[in-house]
């Protein structure tokens, strides 16, 4: 999957009166790394949702890939995202009665995701053992301790080769040399297929692996998320 631009213009999204995001302007360029930094509450989950075409803005415009978000219906913006787009949720979100094996592959089992599994099972493999948690494949989530569910999420948003990854706190719960590895790997990944990188972190010694680095300072007005 090539590398996907990003550009957010002149967007404006509010969850009630006491939230609201304007950002007149934040382009990616294909295959930059970017990092996101700013104080709880600011919004930075929310940049990485309306990026994903999870959430639409009430104005402006959202477009990844030269496709404009808000131009697309929820059936259409799920199968794009499933197929160009690696996404860490901060909560992980994964399925406790699959294995670990299939929350990697997940994207690949959900209707509307990539038709053909290919060498994908391998590559899940391939990318459990980057990350240390090879011995746990056929485990559920529920087997796991807080650190490893949070590599099984950034595993299946990587199994894709996605074009855009967006990982929010993808080291949060990681002790030093596993955040290491997580990194490496996030950034060795995206450099492998020209992906663009945007990753929100608290953790301000990570920002020296960078191209550049956002303050959310910038653009949030109120309490969010």
């Amino acid at each position: 999957m090539a590398a996907a631009q990003a550009v957010v213009e002149d967007v404006r999204f509010a969850y009630d009166d006491s939230f609201r995001l304007a950002i007149d302007s934040l382009r990616l360029d294909p295959g930059e790394r970017v990092a996101c930094i700013g104080p709880s509450g600011s919004g930075k989950t929310t940049l990485l949702h309306l990026l994903a075409g999870i959430l639409l803005p009430q104005l402006g415009r959202v477009e990844v890939a030269g496709v404009d978000w808000t131009l697309l219906g929820t059936g259409e913006r799920r199968r794009r995202r499933l197929e160009s787009i690696g996404l860490v949720f901060q909560e992980f979100e994964l399925i406790e009665h699959l294995s670990v094996r299939e929350n990697i592959l997940l994207p690949y089992l959900l209707p509307g995701g990539p038709p053909d599994l290919g060498d994908a099972t391998e590559r899940a493999a391939d990318l459990a053992r980057a990350v240390g948690i090879e011995a746990r494949i056929g485990r559920r989530p529920r087997d796991l301790s807080h650190g490893e569910r949070q590599r099984v999420a950034l595993c299946r948003a990587l199994v894709t080769q996605p074009g855009l990854l967006l990982a929010d706190e993808p080291t949060g719960n990681l002790d030093p040399e596993t955040t290491a590895r997580v990194v490496e790997l996030m950034l060795s990944e995206a450099a492998r297929h020209s992906a663009t990188l945007l990753v929100v972190t608290h953790d301000h010694a990570l920002l020296d692996s960078f191209d550049r680095v956002v303050d959310f300072r910038d653009f949030a007005v109120g309490a969010g998320r």
